[in-house]
Formats: C-alpha cells, sequence, structure tokens
C-alpha cells in the first residue's frame, strides 16, 4: 500500500530501511502502513527460518564430516590393533633358519683320576698297607676254585725272606717292606711275596733284573700249610705294577717236585699273581675315588 503526498513526489515505505531514513511527508499524515509492515515482518520470518534451516543442514553435514574424520583417525591410529600382520617385520628382518645360533664356550668334565698314579709313589700311596690289608679274609675264589688262605708275614728286612740273587736286588734297589701270603688247594701250595719301592721306576728295575730260575721268594707255611719248596722244585715268577714288585712260588707240599705236567700247580700260581695284581689296582682305584669326591 502506498501514501500520496500532496505538493510533492509521492514517496514509498521501505519496511528494509532503518527508521531514520523512511521518506516521511512533513505535513502529511505519518501514520505507518501496518498492513506493509506486518507482509515485511513475514517475509523476514520466513528468512530466517530458511536460514535457520539452511545452517542447520550446514551445521549436521560438518558434524558428520568431523565424526568422520575422528572415525578414520581412530582407525589409522589402531591399525596394529586391527591388522596384526601389518605390525609384524618385514620377511627379511624376521630370524630364519640361517640366523646364527648362540655361541657359549664349550665346557667338559675334568678327566677322572689314574688309579695307577696313587700306587707309583710313596708321596701319593698313602693308604694303610699290610699283608692283611692287601690280602683279606680267609679264603680265595678264582672263577670256580677256591683257595685256602695261610699264613702272612709283613717285615722290612727284604732280604731275609728271601733267596737266590734277589736279597741283592731288593737291596740294591732300596726296598722298604715284604709283605707275604700264602694259599693252598689239594696238596698245592702257593706263596706269594709283594716288595715295597718308594717309586715305580725302582719297581719296574728289580723286575728287569730278576733271574725266576734262582731269585726267589722263600715259600711261606703255618696255618694248615706245610712246609714246601724247602729242597724240591718249584715254579718262580716276578712281575711289577706301580712301586709294587710281586713273586710266587709254586709247589706240593708233600715233597714232589713240579713238572712241566702239572697243569693244576701251573694254573694256581697264575691265579695268585692275577689277584695280587688286581688287589694292587684296587688299592689305586680306591684311591683315585677318594680324592675326586
Amino acid at each position: 500500500m502506498s501514501y500520496g503526498q500532496q505538493g510533492g513526489p509521492q514517496s514509498q515505505w521501505d519496511p528494509w530501511k532503518p527508521h531514520s531514513q523512511q521518506p516521511w511527508n512533513d505535513g502529511a499524515d505519518q501514520t505507518p502502513d501496518w498492513a506493509a509492515l506486518a507482509e515485511a515482518s513475514e517475509t523476514r520470518n520466513k528468512r530466517r527460518r530458511l536460514l535457520f534451516i539452511g545452517g542447520g543442514a550446514l551445521a549436521t553435514v560438518a558434524i558428520g564430516a568431523a565424526v568422520a574424520v575422528a572415525v578414520v583417525s581412530a582407525n589409522d591410529g589402531n591399525s596394529a590393533a586391527n591388522n596384526p600382520a601389518s605390525s609384524l617385520p618385514a620377511t627379511a628382518d624376521l630370524p630364519g633358519e640361517s640366523a646364527a645360533a648362540p655361541s657359549f664356550e664349550s665346557t667338559s668334565a675334568p678327566p677322572p683320576l689314574d688309579p695307577k698314579d696313587f700306587i707309583s709313589s710313596k708321596n701319593k700311596d698313602t693308604a694303610p698297607l699290610g699283608a692283611q690289608i692287601l690280602f683279606p679274609g680267609t679264603q680265595l675264589t678264582m672263577g670256580e676254585t677256591v683257595y685256602k688262605k695261610g699264613a702272612t708275614d709283613d717285615t722290612k728286612n727284604c732280604s731275609a725272606v728271601t733267596k737266590g740273587g734277589l736279597p741283592k736286588i731288593l737291596s740294591t734297589n732300596d726296598c722298604t717292606r715284604f709283605l707275604r701270603v700264602s694259599y693252598i688247594k689239594d696238596g698245592i701250595a702257593v706263596t706269594v711275596g709283594v716288595a715295597v719301592f718308594d717309586s715305580e721306576a725302582q719297581a719296574a728295575k728289580v723286575k728287569g733284573q730278576v733271574n725266576t730260575k734262582k731269585d726267589i721268594v722263600r715259600s711261606l707255611s703255618g696255618k694248615g700249610i706245610k712246609d714246601f719248596c724247602s729242597s724240591s722244585v718249584c715254579r718262580s715268577t716276578s712281575n711289577s705294577y706301580g712301586r709294587y714288585a710281586y713273586f710266587t712260588i709254586t709247589g706240593f707240599t708233600n715233597g714232589r717236585d713240579m713238572t712241566d705236567k702239572d697243569t693244576k700247580a701251573f694254573q694256581a700260581g697264575d691265579d695268585l699273581a692275577e689277584f695280587t695284581f688286581r688287589q694292587i689296582r684296587r688299592r689305586g682305584e680306591a684311591q683315585a675315588s677318594a680324592a675326586s669326591e
């Protein structure tokens, strides 16, 4: 709606202009056009609603975009958890069969002690020694044969219990002790003599100097064994092990001479010589075992 003004140009009310800029006629009726104002207000309200709706849509889009960015960022941060394989090193970084195994210093147990060392020198051979210790018990079993034990003897006078050239050989090589024992089986008697020295070299030297046909140990009778090999032919042997030289003399208690056909008598002498060797070796083994504990 428009309002005329007498005597001047017609002006239109502009609802969008401030109040001070409206074309008011000085002498005309200054009553506002209420219908125009209402229409203008309605137009403004419609525009405002459109702006609110548009702004809300933009805000929704912005919020959605922000959430999407946040989700993507969260996925990027947890990619290792969602995809464990991506966190593993490349194949070239993984240790394979060709990788060098850890190395360790090789260790080995100390070598066992040699029993012979303990019976080769008086400094190591310190265990108690005696005829009853070296030849214990009352009998000896070798295989299926049982020998009854007779008398024993232990002396420091090596020459007194030997015959022929043996006393001189023992004295020259500094024999310190001489042990004797006798065994019997079916009228066959054997006396074993063991000479003790300070070193293995002395015992070995004696073994090399002895002539078993004339350098012999005196037979030992007693405790059920009659005198033997006093005047009859008997068999004699000698050997050494460690610091010990050992001898045997075998014969018949009835005084009969021994011949090459007396295989049982030979076997008896060999059995006692073997047993003596074993006893000396066991002595070394026992001392080596005690030293290793």
